[in-house]
C-alpha cells in the first residue's frame, strides 16, 4: 500500500516536473491584470501651458554689505526690523493648486482601426479600463497645470474576439514583457490663462508616448469640462501609424488589408 502510494506520488511529481519544462520552454505567459497606480507629480515637467509667454517675476536676493571700516566707528543705527508674514500673492495662488487622478472605474483607453475579416469590412476596437495618471492645476493660473505620466495597461486590451485579442497580447503588444504603455506629457499648447466651473477647455498636449520599447512623438487633442473644482471630465485623441512601432500584424488567412493609421482616444474622469 505504502509503495502504491509512492509510485503516485512519484508520478505527480514527473508529471509537474514535465509541465515546468514545457513552461520554460515557451517561455510562459505572463498576461497577469496589472495594478496601476498614478505616478506623483513631484517636480514641473512641462513647458508653460498657455499660448503667451509667461511673465518673468524677478527674484531679489540680498545683497552683500562691505565689511565695516576699522578706522572709524561705526555708527548707530536702529535695530533691525523683523519682516511681517503676510501671504503674498504667489504663496495665495500655490494654495489653490488642485491635485487630481484618472479614476480607472470610470475611464478608458481605446483604439480603432479597420480590416477584412473573411472578407468582411470590419471596425476593430480594443478598450482597456486599466488606466492611472495624475494632474494638478491652479483654475486662477493654468500657466502652471501639470499633467503627468499617462499609464494604460496593455494586458487588459480586449476586443470583441478571444483569438483577436491572444494575437493583440501575445504576438502584437508583447505583454508578457512589455505590459504598459506610457504617455509622457511634454507641453500643453492653447490652454486659457484662467478657467472656471462650467468651462469647456479645448488644447493640445505634446509628449512621448511608448508602446513595447519603441518611443515617438505624438500630438493628443483634448477637450476637458470643468465638472466642479474636484472634477473633470474629458477626452483625448491622436492617430498613429503602426510602422512607426512596428506593430506587426500576424500573418492569418482570413484577415487582410489592416489599416495602417490607429485611432487611440482615452475617455477620462479626473477626481480628488
Amino acid at each position: 500500500m505504502k509503495l502504491s502510494i509512492l509510485y503516485r506520488l512519484t508520478g505527480f511529481a514527473a508529471a509537474f516536473l514535465f509541465l515546468c519544462l514545457i513552461l520554460a520552454a515557451c517561455g510562459g505567459r505572463n498576461n497577469a491584470p496589472v495594478e496601476l497606480t498614478a505616478i506623483p507629480i513631484s517636480t514641473p515637467t512641462l513647458a508653460p501651458a498657455t499660448l503667451s509667454e509667461p511673465t518673468t517675476v524677478p527674484v531679489m536676493t540680498p545683497t552683500e554689505l562691505p565689511a565695516a571700516s576699522n578706522d572709524a566707528a561705526a555708527a548707530p543705527t536702529s535695530p533691525p526690523i523683523e519682516p511681517t508674514a503676510e501671504p503674498t500673492a504667489t504663496t495665495a495662488a500655490a494654495a489653490q493648486f488642485t491635485t487630481l487622478q484618472i479614476v480607472a472605474a470610470e475611464s478608458e483607453a481605446r483604439f480603432t482601426l479597420g480590416e477584412l475579416l473573411a472578407g468582411v469590412p470590419t471596425t476593430v476596437i480594443g478598450i482597456s479600463k486599466q488606466l492611472a495618471g495624475e494632474m494638478v492645476f491652479n483654475l486662477n493660473d493654468l500657466r502652471t497645470a501639470q499633467l503627468g505620466v499617462i499609464q494604460i495597461s496593455a494586458r487588459d486590451f480586449v476586443t470583441d474576439n478571444s483569438f483577436r485579442n491572444r494575437a493583440i497580447q501575445d504576438r502584437i503588444l508583447q505583454t508578457g514583457t512589455h505590459p504598459l504603455i506610457t504617455f509622457t506629457p511634454t507641453r500643453l499648447i492653447g490652454l486659457p490663462a484662467a478657467a472656471a466651473v462650467g468651462d469647456v477647455l479645448t488644447f493640445t498636449i505634446e509628449g512621448e508616448l511608448t508602446i513595447r520599447d519603441i518611443t515617438q512623438t505624438v500630438t493628443f487633442t483634448a477637450t476637458v469640462t470643468i465638472i466642479s473644482e474636484t472634477r473633470l471630465e474629458g477626452t483625448a485623441s491622436t492617430s498613429i501609424n503602426r510602422a512607426d512601432f512596428e506593430l506587426q500584424i500576424p500573418n492569418v488567412a482570413s484577415v487582410a488589408n489592416v489599416d495602417e493609421v490607429v485611432l487611440l482616444e482615452i475617455e477620462f474622469v479626473a477626481a480628488r
